[in-house]
């Protein structure tokens, strides 16, 4: 989803990613965007503000699960819901989109961080 070099590589450095260096990707992002270049620097050309915002909410969820190793701290997408927001148009129910994030929740000690789960599932960065 995001784009080859410098900020996938950065993103995807899981052990040396800071805010600062989260902020500073989101910074090259935003200028890129504003001077109409972001297509031809790699970064999404559709929905590329959404997708960006969805890989730093992720890459933070790293940077505080590290900082905060007693917590569990995970990102996680319920699926596609229906919603207000989608008119309707989501595949699952509230309660079928809720299952999982109430799951993940009610972990005990030792639980999962710095993860990102679509569905319940594990999914890589």
């Amino acid at each position: 989803v995001m784009p080859n070099g410098r900020p996938k590589g950065v993103l995807s450095d899981v052990e040396n990613l800071t805010e600062e260096k989260i902020d500073e990707i989101l910074s090259e992002f935003l200028n890129d965007y504003k001077e109409g270049s972001h297509e031809t620097k790699g970064w999404p050309i559709s929905n590329s503000g959404y997708i960006v915002s969805k890989v730093a909410l992720n890459a933070y969820t790293r940077v505080l699960a590290k900082k905060y190793p007693s917590f569990s701290i995970n990102a996680i997408s319920p699926g596609y819901v229906k919603t207000d927001m989608n008119h309707g148009n989501g595949v699952l129910t509230s309660d079928e989109g809720a299952e999982p994030i109430v799951r993940l929740a009610l972990l005990y000690y030792d639980s999962p961080s710095g993860l990102f789960f679509s569905r319940g599932e594990d999914k890589s960065f």
